[in-house]
């Protein structure tokens, strides 16, 4: 990923901020690499997808707010979900729509969908990146029917998710640099609080990857030659802790 984002430096006059969605543009060549910047992201979706249980009722719906180029679709096939993605990104949609997920453009915090349209929303590795994260989650809480499925991770606003997902994080092939402004993370108790007043109690758990895992994929990574590395990638494992990397799931009142 460091060649990656020294060839873009060296041939684009911009320099982003952290956080600005052009990087995503930019990128775009790199959701679908196993190996790529967009790594941790496939971890993540898979360890997502686990929370959502098969679908109860026929034409049942899951948003998938900041929905990328589509990762979370290969964990949900045979579920039965008709599979919506939303993202302000249109070359992330593009991809998504190749891997069969009917693609809206649209702001995480004004979704252009009806209220209450959606069995299961996900809004995974999003709201660290909206700077008005209530906003999203309102819209969130607001697609759900009673009865309906909120599942999302994100990062905690605290010194040590600042150490451990900027200054550490940005050093390994997992995280392009700058993706994340952690002047956006998503305190932990305010986000239930905020759930709990749109109707959702969520349920938190800590997350990380596995450590024996990442060691071995890094060290894969590093030794292959211009293919992607051999063996299972990293699991994502509940942990104690929700200081850095956390996962929601909680259901809307009826």
């Amino acid at each position: 990923m460091r060649d990656v984002a020294a060839a873009a430096a060296s041939t684009d006059p911009r320099v982003l901020p952290r956080n600005d969605p052009r990087q995503y543009d930019d990128l775009a060549g790199e959701w679908w690499r196993p190996d790529g910047a967009f790594a941790m992201l496939h971890w993540l979706a898979e360890a997502r997808a686990a929370l959502v249980p098969p679908a109860t009722r026929p034409g049942a719906v899951l948003v998938d707010l900041g929905c990328g180029a589509g990762l979370l679709a290969p964990h949900l096939a045979g579920k039965g979900y008709h599979h919506i993605g939303v993202d302000v990104t249109r070359s992330a949609l593009v991809q998504a729509a190749e891997h069969g997920v009917r693609v809206v453009q649209g702001d995480a915090t004004a979704v252009p969908l009806p209220s209450g349209c959606a069995d299961v929303v996900s809004a995974g590795e999003l709201l660290e990146h909206v700077p008005a994260w209530p906003r999203a989650v309102a819209e969130a809480c607001r697609l759900l029917r009673p009865g309906g499925l909120l599942v999302l991770d994100t990062l905690n606003d605290t010194a040590v998710a600042r150490l451990v997902a900027v200054r550490i994080a940005e050093r390994l092939p997992t995280v392009p640099l700058g993706i994340h402004d952690p002047r956006l993370f998503v305190d932990a108790q305010a986000l239930v609080a905020e759930c709990a007043r749109h109707g959702v109690d969520l349920r938190l758990r800590g997350i990380r990857p596995q450590v024996g895992g990442l060691l071995a994929w890094l060290l894969r990574r590093a030794r292959a030659t211009g293919g992607v590395p051999a063996g299972r990638p990293p699991r994502i494992v509940p942990t104690r802790s929700t200081a850095v990397l956390y996962q929601g799931r909680g259901v809307r009142k009826g």
